[in-house]
Order: structure tokens, then C-alpha cells, then sequence
């Protein structure tokens, strides 16, 4: 996952964060991108803090798209 934007030429940091599921609390993998000049940065720590409290896994995002989906017009 990359977070901020990532430029042609500029280089990547690589990092890793504990990461859990925000509705069934799961561990899952935490590797994650940044820009060097972006990475450590108030915005970045910012957006970090928001993107881990409304992470949803793989699974709790498919049970959230199918409940959205209505087939009463079926």
C-alpha cells in the first residue's frame, strides 16, 4: 500500500506498520510505501493515523460491499 503520492524519479521508503482490521481486529500484513520527502512528515503521520482507523481486511470489506448491494429489483 502506498501512502501520499510517489513521483518518477523520487525515491521510495519502505516501512512496515501493525495494522488490524477495524471491525473484526485481525493482524494483517503491514507493508506500506511513502515518499522520502513525505515520509515523516505531520501530513504523513496524519493520513497514517486515519488510514489505520478505518482499515477494513480483504473479508470485512466483501461482507460491506454485499450488504450495499440490493437485488430486491430481481
Amino acid at each position: 500500500m502506498i501512502i501520499g503520492q510517489i513521483d518518477k524519479d523520487e525515491k521510495a521508503v519502505r516501512f512496515n506498520i501493525d495494522l488490524r482490521c477495524t471491525d473484526c481486529k485481525k493482524m494483517v500484513p503491514g507493508g506500506m510505501k511513502a515518499s522520502e520527502k513525505f515520509y515523516g512528515t505531520e501530513t504523513f503521520k496524519t493520513e497514517l493515523e486515519l488510514f489505520k482507523k478505518n482499515y477494513l481486511c480483504g473479508i470485512c470489506r466483501d461482507k460491506k460491499r454485499v450488504k450495499k448491494v440490493d437485488f430486491s429489483d430481481t
